[in-house]
């Protein structure tokens, strides 16, 4: 009887986990809560109307179509029974497993704070997406009814909490936005008077980056607009605006991305998890208690060679494909040899920051500005999910290039739900 493995999460580790798995002599469930795979590094050009949602997305179904061996459930996985070897779903509905790969990722953390995520929503799904640029968006339409400075200079103040690569994208792009994307189309202020603060609660930007391109990426933000405010603690967020310390920010529109938390689900695997919520493995990515359970991506804490396992995309795809391979190895006829431990290979990181804006550290090489932004730009399009996606994007970047416009501007549900 064929073994049967499920993959709980269809993101970069769950994909790539499932696809390593491709006609083997197996049977696969990928299970996830959403029907498609999101292509998260570009989730913040759907947040500030620059693509369309169908453009960084793609139906699970779809990709796995030809893949006959797997089958694909969209369902809330509620808890995980080691003990038994069952998946809980919603409904009260089991999915028994021989081999688990959990892939569930990460969500916000708002460090104790939860009461925040009303008035400061995170960016990791398309639903966060498309809020966060529903609130950008009405808030230049309620400046342009505002008839009182005070309170239209709110309405027109945009913060972005965290400095990480999603920050600096967020804040850079909001810049372009306001200083050419809407000049012109107002009436009773220019766009151009909007202000983007960036605020970091450490001393730099970007700071798993070299302090060079740390300081670099701080004067590419500058140039664009943003206002960059390094060791600031926030204290406090409200409707109206962000507490730094003891000082009062007015800003009716707020950014989180100053930090994630694993999983919730993690919980449920019944072993003690670090200060993140993340599950410790071991060399093979595997549980010391459960060694069928093998977690990866942004839950798992994992090393290799020492160093610990960054939380991105490309170490995801690598422990993903890995996890595969190993539980392949373990059914095979030589299971009784050992199987190397995982290894991360390192291919550089990539940051961009605005137009012709970016940095880049690929090995001993580092560089930035308008060739970092380059190999930004062809790298994403060339690990995009599907050939009509690389296509869509190319071409809207391209426009967006020439004519600084952002085509899928469209508020849905006017009501401020805050």
């Amino acid at each position: 009887m064929q073994s049967h493995i499920v993959i709980l999460g269809c993101g970069f580790g769950g994909l790539f986990a499932a696809k390593a798995l491709a006609g083997a002599p197996v049977r696969v469930t990928v299970i996830d809560r959403a029907n498609h795979h999101l292509f998260q590094p570009l989730l913040y050009q759907v947040a500030t109307a620059g693509l369309s949602a169908p453009a960084i997305a793609a139906p699970i179904r779809q990709i796995l179509e030809h893949q006959k061996n797997a089958t694909v459930f969209m369902a809330d996985v509620e808890g995980i029974d080691t003990s038994r070897r069952a998946v809980l779903l919603d409904g009260a509905e089991e999915v028994a497993y021989d081999y688990l790969i959990v892939a569930t990722g990460a969500t916000h953390s708002y460090f104790g704070h939860p009461e925040w995520e009303r008035d400061a929503p995170g960016l990791k799904t398309l639903d966060d997406a498309f809020e966060i640029r529903r609130r950008i968006l009405l808030a230049y339409e309620r400046a342009e009814r505002e008839t009182d400075a005070v309170k239209r200079a709110g309405w027109l103040t945009f913060v972005v909490i965290g400095a990480g690569p999603t920050g600096v994208e967020m804040a850079g792009t909001l810049a372009e936005i306001a200083r050419h994307t809407l000049r012109g189309e107002f009436r009773r202020f220019d766009s151009r008077q909007a202000r983007v603060i960036l605020v970091e609660g450490t001393p730099g930007v970007l700071s798993t980056y070299p302090p060079d391109l740390s300081a670099k990426a701080k004067r590419q933000l500058e140039r664009l607009g943003v206002t960059v405010r390094i060791n600031a603690r926030v204290t406090g967020i409200d409707a109206d605006g962000i507490m730094i310390g003891d000082e009062r920010l007015a800003a009716k529109t707020v950014v989180w991305a100053a930090g994630v938390a694993a999983s919730p689900l993690g919980k449920s695997l019944g072993v003690e998890l670090d200060r993140a919520g993340r599950v410790p493995v071991g060399a093979d990515l595997s549980l010391a208690a459960h060694p069928e359970v093998f977690v990866i991506g942004d839950l798992a804490a994992a090393t290799s060679d020492g160093k610990p396992v960054p939380g991105i995309s490309p170490a995801a795809k690598q422990m993903g494909r890995y996890a595969a391979r190993c539980i392949l190895h373990r059914i095979g006829k030589n299971a009784s040899a050992p199987f190397p431990p995982f290894r991360y290979i390192d291919y550089g990181q990539l940051a961009t920051i605005g137009r012709n804006a970016a940095v880049a550290m690929i090995g001993k090489l580092r560089f930035s500005g308008y060739p970092a932004w380059l190999l930004w730009l062809f790298a994403h399009i060339y690990f995009l999910i599907g050939f009509r996606n690389r296509v869509v994007v190319l071409f809207d970047w391209a426009l967006a290039y020439w004519s600084f416009e952002r085509n899928a501007r469209i508020v849905v549900g006017t009501k401020d739900g805050r």
